[in-house]
């Protein structure tokens, strides 16, 4: 009894350890994305991705990253060089986890790299995409404040490239500052509603 004790002991330590490693890891890589060291944080969740295969988080986070640094490249083979890395991150993040909402619009931010680089370009196919990428994962998360905010974010940008008026979608940034507020999340490291950020967006619709 003693020695069947003493293996569920070791079997509960083992599995608490690899836990705490990975929520360590995932700690250090947040803080150093915090710190603004991006290719750090970057290559540190990618470590992660490798040591748990299974974990859609470590990639989304590397691609997240990735796809930020894109904006303002001037060199287009820089830019799909460090996009194609970012599309590989989302790429294994999806296989971990099929019609995430939080993937399918990251696809669409990473498209964006693409048009915000040459919308002359890239503009008439990913505009599209995109917006069927938002459509799919509002039909998934209805409620889901970061969708929401996307989604009218990208038909802000949409309206303003025509020449036409942002205001339509004022309410729906509202409702996703709202939604986020009664929001729960309960899994750990989840994407959260950046609030400051929805704010700063609902002034540019606003005026």
């Amino acid at each position: 009894m003693k020695k069947i004790i003493f293996i569920i002991a070791i079997f509960i330590a083992t599995g608490i350890s690899a836990q705490t490693k990975y929520q360590k890891g995932m700690q250090k890589a947040f803080d150093l994305w915090g710190q603004g060291k991006m290719a750090e944080s970057s290559q540190l969740f990618e470590r992660i991705s490798k040591a748990e295969p299974k974990e859609w988080l470590p990639p989304f986070y590397a691609a997240t990253i990735e796809i930020m640094g894109s904006f303002g490249i001037k060199d287009e083979a820089v830019l799909t060089a460090k996009l194609n890395k970012a599309q590989a991150f989302l790429d294994l993040a999806k296989s971990n986890s099929e019609n995430n909402p939080e993937i399918i619009i990251t696809q669409a931010f990473l498209n964006l790299g693409y048009i915000a680089f040459d919308g002359q370009k890239y503009g008439m196919t990913l505009g599209g995409v995109n917006t069927q990428l938002y459509a799919k994962a509002l039909q998934i998360a209805p409620y889901n404040p970061r969708v929401i905010l996307g989604n009218a974010e990208w038909n802000m940008g949409s309206a303003k490239f025509f020449g036409k008026s942002t205001k339509p979608y004022c309410a729906e940034i509202e409702r996703a500052i709202e939604l986020s507020k009664t929001e729960k999340i309960d899994i750990e490291f989840y994407p959260k509603f950046l609030l400051q950020r929805a704010q700063g967006v609902l002034k540019q619709c606003q005026g």
